[in-house]
């Protein structure tokens, strides 16, 4: 039998996935505020220097355009007037995977 007490698992050596309360305030605060608009079934936000991206998915019964316009209604007291914020629909859930190598 062979001791393995000296050897890294692989998980041990992957890094942790940033936690929730990682995000910026501001960032954080527009998820909330996003969520918080009804009809509203998931969001993403991005931010880059000068600009703040919204994407939302919506329910069956929200049209998407509606959605996006109380969203924007929604964040409009987080928008800085050098920003540019973009909003728009989600197309999938599916998580992004690296392309396979042929």
């Amino acid at each position: 039998m062979r001791d393995v007490g000296s050897h890294v698992t692989a998980p041990e050596m992957i890094p942790p996935r940033p936690q929730a309360g990682a995000l910026p305030p501001k960032l954080k605060r527009t998820l909330e505020l996003t969520y918080a608009v009804e009809g509203v079934l998931s969001a993403r936000v991005w931010q880059w220097p000068g600009c703040v991206a919204v994407g939302v998915r919506g329910n069956c019964a929200a049209s998407p355009t509606e959605l996006l316009r109380r969203v924007e209604i929604a964040v409009a007291g987080l928008r800085n007037p050098d920003e540019r914020w973009e909003f728009g629909i989600l197309d999938d859930e599916a998580p992004l995977r690296q392309p396979s190598r042929a």
